[in-house]
């Protein structure tokens, strides 16, 4: 009854794995080549380190939200310009730079962070200096 009962196992393993590499895969394939999650906008998704209007936007912004997530007791100093800053298309940037943070009873650190920020309205760019249209994704970097 042991020899029964492992040949039926395998024959449904097998019965398995064919349903799912000759229905569920090309159905999968095709949903992943569809326009399902693609997204139309003029910002297009770049890999290399870019500088635009938007990405010095993206950087005044996350320091602005730093800024404001930062204790009263502390002092913060940013670069001038971000180290790196990077579009992930439809509007989403990732900008590295650092900050100098400077506190009452602790010595003064530089922290190297990476801000993920997206500006809400679209190819709308006539609101981006606005702080309220944009979301901070996350930052880290900012703490041991």
């Amino acid at each position: 009854m042991n020899k029964k009962k492992i040949i039926l196992f395998a024959v449904c393993l097998a019965a398995l794995l064919a349903v799912q590499i000759k229905f569920f895969l090309p159905f999968m394939y095709d949903i992943a080549a569809s326009d399902l999650f693609l997204v139309e906008s003029k910002d297009a998704a770049n890999p290399m380190s870019i500088s635009t209007d938007m990405t010095a936007l993206a950087f005044a912004h996350c320091n602005t939200y730093i800024k404001n997530e930062a204790d009263e007791d502390q002092s913060l100093s940013f670069a001038s310009q971000p180290t790196n800053a990077w579009t992930l298309g439809n509007y989403e940037y990732i900008v590295n730079a650092d900050v100098e943070i400077s506190g009452k009873d602790s010595p003064n650190v530089m922290r190297h962070y990476a801000c993920r920020i997206q500006y809400g309205k679209g190819d709308d760019t006539s609101g981006a200096s606005d702080f309220e249209n944009w979301s901070v994704e996350g930052v880290s970097g900012l703490t041991d």
